[in-house]
């Protein structure tokens, strides 16, 4: 059974879902854009069997709080920091990684912070390396290059309820599979007033995640944590060489593909799942953490 819950973190209420035992090997699992943990509805009751699942919403997205950009810093930095405190806050102390989009360059800087609290990296098409960016990224590094009102504005089209549609269903082969209150709860959610701004925001900051992919590769060299990569090969903005090139620094990391698009846990939670659970079954147990 999968709670809903709000945590306190820096004053902040952060939303999320909890399911499974607290005794439990627990997995994060962090959202992207321009979703929230809505996304992880199917896959959390496949892991309660063995596992503490826990998928909070980032601020400005889901049911988190979105406070004022003036008065919060919409960074990859900074978010990083407040999923940090919140794991700390609902006493989570070590923990696999279930990463996608935006949950890649976010739990990675905690990974890089805590390197000993993290026992597995799951990526669903979370990118770590620059072969991972497709063509589609585009206007995005011209707004990253020239930051001008104009390159912003162009960058709207990306809010608009058809793109997110269009995410959700690029690449999929039977659309029919991809619940429409899906794409209809992140438009609904995009549209809140101010929360356009902070979406910009975070284009333009996203170009500090592209940065940080060689300290993220260190990492993978330097610490080896079990990884697995699980891929939706059509995905519009995350090619296939950024799942593979995982196993250039971590050479025991494990790749599936899948026939979908980004969203691939629409169309596949079912196999996803299967693979996670093999894949931590192999792996060496955490230890157990404290309730």
């Amino acid at each position: 059974m999968t709670h809903y819950r709000y945590a306190a973190v820096n004053g902040h209420k952060i939303f999320y879902r909890e399911a499974g035992r607290k005794e439990s090997p627990a997995i994060l699992l962090l959202h992207g854009f321009p979703t929230s943990s809505h996304m992880f509805r199917n896959l959390i009751p496949a892991l309660t069997d063995r596992y503490h699942v826990i998928a909070p919403d980032l601020p400005g997205f889901g049911f988190s709080d979105s406070p004022d950009r003036k008065q919060f810093r919409y960074t990859f930095e900074h978010l990083a920091q407040v999923i940090d405190s919140f794991t700390q806050a609902i006493g989570l102390k070590q923990f696999a990684l279930y990463v996608f989009d935006y949950g890649a360059p976010i739990g990675f800087r905690v990974a890089l912070a805590h390197p000993e609290r993290i026992t597995a990296i799951i990526s669903q098409n979370g990118n770590a390396y620059e072969e991972g960016l497709s063509e589609g990224w585009n206007p995005i590094q011209k707004y990253w290059k020239q930051p001008s009102a104009e390159n912003r504005a162009a960058l709207r089209e990306f809010l608009k309820p058809e793109a997110t549609k269009w995410q959700y269903t690029h690449g999929v082969q039977d659309e029919s599979l991809v619940a429409p209150e899906a794409y209809q709860l992140d438009s609904a959610l995009l549209a809140r007033p101010g929360n356009d701004e902070i979406q910009l925001d975070l284009f333009l900051d996203y170009a500090g995640n592209v940065a940080l992919y060689p300290r993220f590769q260190e990492y993978f060299r330097a610490h080896q944590p079990p990884l697995l990569a699980v891929w939706g090969k059509h995905d519009p903005f995350f090619l296939p060489p950024g799942a593979e090139a995982f196993k250039r620094d971590n050479p025991n990391a494990e790749v599936h593909f899948y026939d979908t698009g980004h969203f691939a846990l629409e169309t596949h939670h079912h196999e996803i799942a299967a693979a996670i659970h093999d894949f931590l079954r192999r792996t060496p147990a955490p230890s157990v953490e404290a309730a």
